[in-house]
């Protein structure tokens, strides 16, 4: 963890061009869930349409496997935070995406399985035996995965969810008695440590056009601030949580947030169609905030600048929540 102020790299240009197994089962789903809704040159999932905004094209499962790799560099290699359980059989990745977490975390736990469920069929055909997808909707009033797991992992699902508390329950609910769960998310809130964000500037916004419009739309994107006083609602124990920083580019002096914030640069930029078209191009009979694609773009043109200058010393904060259910279930 590392939530201490960031400082700039006083060497910095303002805009200087950024660097940047032998058993396996096959996964089978309907066909249904591959007629893609496709919308501004995108495409989208079609089972449970419109309950997710966020693209599943090659575009954006390439930036999931790039994210992947941020997070694992921000942990330092390590796929997550918390102190699993000793007896670990069962594991769910709640919104899995292309399933880079569940088939890594299943090769080396090889004495689990590991299921990943996501409203999308973007996972991999082949995959480890110990290793199942399902494509389902975490916000089904009851859940169907089988038994009851040890560790439930759930990362940058904000935004996905409309009631967290529920999904607290049935995570509870899911759980063997000493199972743990973990949550790795983001606000999406363009922070800095030294003022040099503007109230005014494209980026925040950009940032408050998101968060006000998720809010309207019912899943709101600040919810990780959130997260651990449900987690204790919940019931579970030990509730833990750390702050990490992702700057916006290579401004920090650093060494190591300064490569945080390259991989960054290079996700966030990737995602930034993605992560706004919908939402602000839909009809607000849709809970979209009704812009045309050419307004939505000219404000992303400014939130590009705003994200390669090195002179806006912002960055994301990255949550990192979470929970035991106590081993006697009372």
């Amino acid at each position: 963890m590392n939530t201490a102020r960031l400082v700039a790299d006083s060497e910095s240009d303002r805009d200087s061009a950024l660097d940047v197994g032998d058993d396996v089962e096959v996964m089978t789903v309907s066909s249904a869930v591959f007629r893609y809704r496709q919308e501004n040159g995108r495409t989208y999932h079609a089972y449970k349409d419109g309950r997710y905004l966020l693209p599943n094209d090659q575009t954006e499962n390439e930036r999931l496997v790039l994210q992947h790799y941020l997070f694992l560099y921000t942990f330092h290699d390590q796929l997550h935070i918390s102190l699993l359980p000793k007896r670990l059989h069962r594991v769910l990745d709640a919104g899995c995406g292309t399933g880079d977490w569940t088939i890594d975390f299943a090769d080396s736990h090889p004495e689990c399985h590991v299921t990943g469920v996501d409203l999308s069929p973007i996972q991999p055909v082949y995959v480890p035996q110990n290793v199942s997808f399902i494509v389902d909707d975490l916000e089904e009033e009851t859940w169907a995965f089988g038994p009851r797991f040890d560790f439930i992992f759930s990362r940058f699902m904000t935004g996905s969810i409309s009631n967290w508390p529920e999904f607290f329950r049935k995570s509870y609910e899911s759980l063997n008695p000493g199972g743990v769960i973990e949550l790795q998310d983001s606000v999406w809130r363009a922070e800095t440590d030294d003022g040099t964000v503007p109230p005014d500037s494209h980026l925040a916004r950009w940032a408050d056009l998101l968060r006000s419009g998720m809010h309207q739309f019912g899943r709101p994107i600040d919810s990780a601030l959130h997260y651990k006083e449900q987690l204790e609602e919940a019931g579970f124990v030990d509730v833990v949580q750390y702050v990490y920083k992702w700057p916006t580019n290579h401004w920090p002096k650093d060494r190591r947030h300064k490569m945080i914030g390259k991989w960054n640069h290079e996700n966030f930029t990737t995602g930034l169609s993605g992560i706004s078209l919908a939402l602000m191009t839909r009809s607000k009979e849709q809970k979209g905030l009704g812009w045309t694609v050419d307004e939505v773009e000219a404000l992303l043109e400014g939130v590009r600048r705003d994200l390669r200058d090195t002179g806006m010393h912002a960055y994301f904060p990255v949550y990192v929540v979470y929970g035991r259910k106590p081993d006697e279930d009372l």
